[in-house]
């Protein structure tokens, strides 16, 4: 087994303490990895507070990794000692299942594995990034390329690719007119990689004061939703709007502002369910779907495309001893934009 040091939350109310945990001797075809980089997504604190419900304590969150390997099974063949890596919000799935053969695994049919909080097919708990060390089956690996920090990049493998595949999904690029709701974690990632693709995108926030930040990542057009004339300026405007907030919204507002065949992709998940009219969505053939992250081909494709267009997570790296301090502004939407933990502080 390998020693690894983690920082985890012992119940719902706890505050984080370091603890030392067992990751699983690595397999043939299993890749270990010393973690140089953490990110928080809000998901984690989700989990660790156990507002999703289900949490099963000591957790140890963390889905958004960034490494080197620093040992390798005897049948491994994509990745080498030295090498740059991540590791993403699932370690298994069934392999099997039409969703699996089809590289998206995030689907799978017989439920994937998490990375932290999951059930693995031998009853072990899934623990996640907030460590030193992590085995994974060499499938579940992503390349960082040479072109992408690593601090930077661990964000990527959660919001980079909840954002690059909504929109490769829906065809954003040139001539397509994307909005991006929220100007967050995931929404300023969204806006980075939309203009990339080439589309025109416009950021829908509640306010105007991110709206520096917002043409300075991509953005060619910024509007205040607090301001009852942006709906009237911008009905049946778009082809996708991209829902990034995790709060009900009035969504009848926001179909409104679909052009014929236009689609709005659910990523945020609020707390009540989502209501709308039917009327909503029989108007101009409107859609109203949902996404998750992606597969991994997907995942590895997005991870070259940021390289390419040097595209990172703008981030706040933070102590390991911080990470409760963290949670309360990511909360309090008091981050821009995402926050990583330094790997190095775990052992401190």
């Amino acid at each position: 087994m390998v020693s690894a040091t983690a920082y985890a939350m012992s119940a719902s109310d706890a505050s984080f303490e370091k603890i030392e945990i067992e990751r699983r001797d690595l397999g043939p075809n299993d890749v270990l990895i010393d973690i140089k980089y953490a990110g928080i997504c809000h998901s984690d604190i989700h989990t660790a507070r156990n507002e999703w419900k289900g949490t099963r304590y000591p957790v140890v969150p963390g889905h958004e990794i960034a490494g080197v390997v620093a040992e390798v099974g005897s049948d491994v063949t994509k990745h080498k000692v030295g090498d740059r890596v991540g590791v993403g919000c699932f370690v298994d799935s069934c392999g099997e299942c039409d969703a699996c053969k089809a590289g998206e695994e995030q689907y799978c049919f017989k439920g994937v594995v998490q990375t932290y909080n999951s059930k693995q097919p031998d009853g072990e708990i899934t623990k996640g990034g907030y460590s030193t060390q992590v085995v994974v089956t060499e499938h579940f690996v992503l390349s960082i390329p040479d072109g992408l920090e690593l601090d930077v990049a661990a964000p990527l493998l959660c919001a980079g690719i909840t954002l690059y595949s909504p929109l490769q999904h829906w065809g954003a690029g040139p001539g397509k007119k994307v909005a991006i709701i929220g100007m967050g974690g995931l929404g300023h990632v969204g806006v980075k990689i939309a203009s990339a693709m080439g589309a025109e995108v416009t950021v829908l926030s509640q306010s105007l004061s991110k709206q520096e930040d917002g043409t300075k990542f991509g953005a060619d057009h910024y509007y205040a939703t607090k301001d009852d004339q942006t709906f009237k300026d911008l009905r049946g405007h778009f082809d996708l709007i991209i829902n990034t907030v995790s709060v009900n919204l009035d969504m009848d507002r926001y179909m409104s502002l679909l052009a014929i065949n236009g689609s709005l992709v659910i990523l945020g998940l609020p707390e009540n369910p989502i209501e709308v009219k039917g009327f909503s969505l029989a108007a101009n053939r409107r859609s109203l779907a949902g996404s998750m992250v992606g597969g991994i081909p997907q995942t590895q494709e997005m991870l070259d495309f940021c390289a390419e267009h040097k595209i990172g997570a703008e981030i706040e790296t933070i102590a390991a001893k911080e990470i409760d301090q963290a949670y309360e502004r990511v909360v309090a939407s008091d981050v821009r934009y995402r926050f990583v933990i330094d790997a190095a502080t775990f052992t401190d």
